[in-house]
């Protein structure tokens, strides 16, 4: 199991067993803090009652240790690790967990007690994946370990592979195999002797929402109270995480979200910051300019490299070997190029992934708003009527009236952008226009046999009960559901596949709580997003080298599945590849993948089928 996952963990490896509880633990070393054999894991605490393998960085170790060490704690070594044991040991498991500022998923067994505690941090920063089975009980970093075990032969399990063509993701705590589940952000998790198991949050996003706006509403922020507070949170939360004892730097799209994490690195650094950033040929998807500037302006230590489709067809074939399970987020794409390029130089990066949830700076939040406004005033029957009637113009007559527009009228792919807005007005309310937004597939069921789709936060209607605001309800569901299952994923995956550890400074949880706290005028403002990241932000960097219309981190994935990726998608999609175990229907599909050769833009729900093809084709 351990070996399964050396890349995770290139700089060593261990095993401690407990056999007469038929307990092991393993444990695969990315070595950064305390580099000598005192650091090593398994690890077992001074008085032998725990025993833990732990993945991730507590960062605010060194003032635990100084607790510890005050109440005659004495370490043997200079590691975070040690902390969490003699913590265990002095405070109790619980109270330690909630001291923990940091990125983790550990187990901790319980000689004593004879019980094993898995837990994760707060908002799923770090996988753990678990399966009971009879007597058999089994956890690991990543679903390739459990896949190591003799005796298990995994079963897909098709509700989850319908909540992937949804959301391009496996929605938790399913994950693509019957009886294996995710630990959900902010849980603990309890194995007794007896083989039962308990579950329980120690933290939960959705009560920090509802009391963060219960008290935004009760005693609000000024904006300069609110701009300092936020400036010194981030601060402390990029020093913590600038702690390390091998080479460190930052990724740098040039965005407020990392050009705000930089700039605090480079203010606290006495040496030149090294950042990465790539680019891309196609100026609708290149940052590297904007990346540029921001670097100069900072002075940081620069490399960029430009994408090319040939570096795209060299990744894809490895991605079903980095996620284990389907995933069709493209920008793993440009994720994982980064990584790899920063691996030539540091072990470990910073990123400003957490930004747009925290901070209200993805588009769609203002999308959904502006046409739920209109809407409601709309009686339902007349918006459907209106949705069909547009639907009933093909999308290349749409594509033909955008061509005789005025340049800086003519949108790109006019069809695509009418039709989506065709669905979204026939939608029956706010959370309806939000599930389409955020939705790859809108019917997912139609083309998957013997699938159901499965529950999901997006369908809990008390979500809207607890945060009857609907732009705080969008954050607070991508909070819940996308930021842990696909961006979170995403870079985790990436950066370990080459051995590079990825620190997400934006989602300190003492950030995402007072983000919560923050009356919306602090985070909306001119239109768009992100206000109080942005003044926080002026204080380094001049507005005019980071204000600019939101990209995101894409690929054009659309252009090169009619080009250089074409046989490679066109084997996978194939009706005998899409009729292989009857998983797929395969007309919808091949409808699509023939409207796309002749124009359309159809790559956002054909990427999901062939990630699970390419996944399908390398697992099952």
């Amino acid at each position: 199991m351990a070996d399964a996952i050396r890349h995770r963990g290139p700089d060593g490896d261990g095993v401690w067993l407990d056999a007469g509880a038929g307990l092991a633990l393993a444990h695969r070393r990315l070595a950064i803090i305390d580099l000598t054999p005192t650091g090593a894991q398994p690890m077992s605490s001074a008085d032998g009652r725990y025993a833990i393998t732990f993945n991730g960085e507590i960062f605010n170790f060194q003032e635990l240790r100084r607790e510890l060490a005050a109440a005659g704690v004495n370490f043997r070594s200079t590691s975070d690790t040690e902390a969490i044991l003699e913590g265990c040991v002095h405070w109790g498991i619980e109270p330690t967990i909630r001291r923990l500022v940091g990125m983790f998923a550990f187990a901790l067994w319980d000689r004593r007690e004879r019980r094993l505690h898995l837990v994760r941090d707060r908002l799923g920063i770090k996988p753990l994946y678990y399966l009971q089975r009879g007597p058999l009980f089994l956890f690991g970093s990543e679903l390739k370990a459990l896949r190591a075990v003799p005796g298990w032969t995994p079963e897909i399990d098709r509700n989850a592979v319908v909540g992937f063509l949804r959301h391009a993701y496996v929605p938790s705590p399913l994950t693509i195999y019957q009886g294996v589940a995710k630990l959900p952000p902010g849980s603990h998790l309890i194995l007794g002797v007896d083989g039962k198991v308990t579950l329980s949050r120690y933290w939960d996003v959705r009560q920090v929402a509802i009391d963060g706006i219960a008290t935004s509403q009760r005693s609000p922020l000024s904006a300069a109270e609110g701009e300092e507070r936020l400036d010194v949170l981030l601060r402390e939360a990029v020093r913590l995480r600038m702690i390390a004892d091998v080479p460190l730097g930052a990724f740098l799209s040039g965005g407020i979200d990392s050009s705000t994490v930089v700039a605090l690195m480079q203010a606290q650094s006495a040496r030149a910051v090294k950042t990465f950033s790539i680019g891309f040929r196609e100026s609708g998807y290149d940052e590297s300019g904007h990346a540029g500037a921001v670097a100069r302006h900072l002075g940081t230590d620069h490399t960029e490299f430009i994408v090319e489709p040939r570096h795209a067809l060299g990744t894809i074939p490895k991605i079903a070997d980095w996620y284990d399970e389907p995933f069709a987020d493209s920008s793993q794409i440009p994720t994982f190029l980064v990584s790899e390029l920063a691996r030539r130089h540091v072990t470990v990066a910073l990123s400003g992934d957490g930004g747009d949830e925290l901070f209200a700076g993805y588009n769609r939040y203002f999308w959904g708003t502006r046409l739920w406004s209109w809407a409601r005033g709309v009686p339902l029957p007349l918006r459907k009527g209106l949705a069909r009637a547009i639907n009933s113009v093909p999308g290349g007559g749409w594509d033909g009236l955008g061509a005789v527009l005025p340049g800086r009228f003519r949108p790109p792919q006019l069809g695509d952008k009418v039709r989506k807005v065709a669905g979204l007005i026939g939608s029956p309310g706010p959370d309806a226009i939000y599930r389409a937004l955020v939705s790859q597939w809108d019917d997912p069921q139609q083309v998957i046999r013997h699938g159901t789709e499965p529950p999901t936060p997006l369908w809990d209607g008390s979500v809207a009960d607890q945060v009857p605001a609907f732009m705080d309800r969008m954050q607070l569901l991508d909070l819940m559901t996308y930021l842990p299952d696909d961006i979170l994923t995403k870079v985790d995956r990436a950066t370990m596949a080459v051995s590079l550890e990825g620190r997400v400074p934006l989602l300190d949880h003492r950030v995402v709580e007072f983000a919560w706290t923050l009356p919306r005028a602090l985070k909306v403002g001119g239109g768009g997003g992100k206000w109080l990241l942005k003044r926080v932000l002026a204080r380094y960097v001049p507005p005019a080298l980071t204000e600019r219309p939101k990209m995101g981190f894409g690929v054009p994935i659309e252009s090169w599945l009619r080009g250089p990726l074409r046989d490679w998608a066109e084997a996978l999609l194939s009706p005998a590849a899409l009729k292989a175990d009857d998983m797929f229907r395969p007309e919808p599909i091949r409808d699509l993948w023939t409207a796309h050769l002749r124009g359309a833009a159809e790559q956002y729900r054909l990427w999901p089928v062939l990630m699970f093809q390419a996944w399908r084709q390398r697992w099952a």
